[in-house]
């Protein structure tokens, strides 16, 4: 597997520019079974997804309007709400102020929509037909320091690898394994963008090993096939004791 960055001058929500011009500058030409992970943070400012940040009194009192369910700041040290938002576990439902420029920068109104506009543009521009686009964000992981990233949409290929009722290698067959190729190709484009001032928000993968393309975008069911409902969760017992406040999008 192959993965670079792309670099593009720094991308600010005063700009107002349109997403299709900044992939023809600095997206080269693609080739079949192409994936590009794109920010979500540089699609959410090329809609116009942000709020100015002094026109209100802090980050977190944007969280309820866009989180499903959150859990107030004051429960943990860093003053940040956990969230539930489109059924991911995410830090103030994914609204972030790095690299911001004085603005709040909040999620892509319907990422799914937004990823499907990457794909189908991309794939009649370079006139190709198997494409996988992915939309990350970063996330951190409970008892692990550090973030890492998953995929808040995707485009293109099928997400889930389905192990189950296949043989290990000491004929054992597997009864719960799924890997989810969208968070995988989400944290393998991260790891080369970088989290800080490197100014890379898009990374192309090729040679991607387990996946399956599409030739159109997923289907609701197949969108929801990602999601695991808190009765089902591992970790949905200690969920549902956690003091969640119900928030305004209201999607689970």
């Amino acid at each position: 597997m192959r993965v670079v960055s792309i670099k593009t001058h720094p991308l600010r929500p005063t700009d107002t520019p349109r997403l299709t011009d900044i992939i023809d500058r600095y997206i080269p030409k693609l080739v079949e079974r192409s994936v590009v992970v794109v920010t979500s943070k540089i699609v959410a400012i090329c809609e116009g997804s942000y709020v100015k940040s002094d026109t209100i009194s802090h980050k977190e009192a944007l969280v309820p309007a866009h989180a499903d369910l959150y859990i107030p700041a004051e429960e943990n040290k860093y003053g940040f709400c956990l969230t539930i938002t489109d059924s991911m576990l995410v830090a103030s439902a994914g609204i972030d102020e790095s690299n911001a420029d004085g603005y709040y920068i909040l999620w892509p109104r319907d990422a799914y929509a937004s990823a499907a506009q990457i794909w189908e543009y991309i794939r009649q521009r370079d006139e190709i037909d198997e494409l996988g686009v992915v939309l990350s964000d970063s996330c951190t992981r409970p008892l692990r320091w550090g973030v890492t990233a998953q995929a808040i949409s995707h485009c293109g290929f099928e997400p889930l690898k389905d192990y189950r009722g296949t043989p290990d290698i000491f004929n054992r067959n597997l009864k719960v394994t799924r890997m989810n190729i969208a968070d995988h190709l989400a944290s393998t484009g991260a790891f080369v963008m970088g989290e800080g001032s490197e100014c890379t928000p898009f990374a192309l993968v090729t040679d991607v090993p387990h996946m399956v393309f599409m030739d159109r975008p997923p289907t609701t069911s197949e969108i929801d096939s990602l999601k695991i409902s808190l009765d089902e969760d591992l970790y949905g017992s200690i969920l549902k004791r956690a003091p969640w406040r119900k928030g305004k999008k209201h999607s689970l």
